[in-house]
């Protein structure tokens, strides 16, 4: 379950190095993580392990993320915030 601490953690570990995603991540989180499925937020709480490089190259398009359950989450993210 994601209580308030966990949701707490997740929403501070969406501020990363880059701005290019910072603007992607933190809107994200406040205005729609709460409609995802439980199996999806472990999904996007999970692909927020992944190091800055390889988010900004998969969410510019720049690479293919290879994980097929990140990629329908970056896919996602992308939709929901009206980018792409």
């Amino acid at each position: 379950m994601f209580d308030e601490k966990r949701y707490a953690r997740l929403k501070w570990a969406c501020r990363r190095g880059m701005l290019e995603l910072d603007v992607l991540l933190l809107p994200f989180v406040e205005q729609s993580f709460e409609t995802l499925t439980y199996e999806q937020k472990v999904i996007f709480e999970r692909l927020l392990t992944s190091d800055d490089p390889d988010l900004y190259a998969w969410f510019m398009g720049h690479q293919k993320c290879e994980d097929k359950e990140f990629a329908d989450m970056i896919a996602y993210v992308l939709k929901a915030i009206k980018i792409r």
